[in-house]
């Protein structure tokens, strides 16, 4: 929390907990997507294409200065994932719910192609890129459930 690149990467220190940093992370993302959700479509997309963009850096930064490659309690990658599922489905705590369960059940499991790019990209592409697919697969099933 020393830089506001960890800061950022850390999730605000959500991702600092000592059991399940990732999900401590997702949690982080809804006040996020609380507000997010309050602007129109294109804002939202907006922010969300921004949130990814910056992500690829801050994630590939903190690893740099920490050291280790997608250390557990990086999880702006979580925070990004989050707001690519809640991205086009109406807002509800019903949809906040699933739509969390379900990028959880996505980032933890990796079925692939996600556990490939989890295991065969490095630095902030690598930690950035398994949640965005987590995000979409999750997504994708959250429009239709919802």
């Amino acid at each position: 929390m020393s830089t506001p690149v960890l800061f950022l990467a850390f999730g605000f220190g959500s991702g600092l907990v000592k059991k399940m940093p990732g999900t401590m992370g997702t949690v982080a993302a809804i006040p996020i997507y609380l507000i997010f959700i309050q602007a129109e479509l294109w804002v939202y997309s907006v922010l969300t294409v921004f949130s990814v963009l910056i992500g690829f850096v801050i994630c590939g930064r903190a690893a740099d200065l920490l050291g280790e490659h997608d250390f557990g309690g990086i999880v702006w990658d979580e925070i990004a994932g989050f707001l690519i599922t809640m991205w086009l489905v109406p807002f509800s705590w019903y949809s906040v719910l699933v739509g969390f369960a379900l990028f959880r059940f996505f980032d933890i499991v990796k079925p692939w192609p996600i556990k490939w790019v989890d295991q065969k990209v490095d630095g902030g592409l690598g930690i950035m890129l398994d949640d965005v697919m987590a995000g979409i697969m999750a997504g994708i099933i959250l429009y239709y459930v919802v």
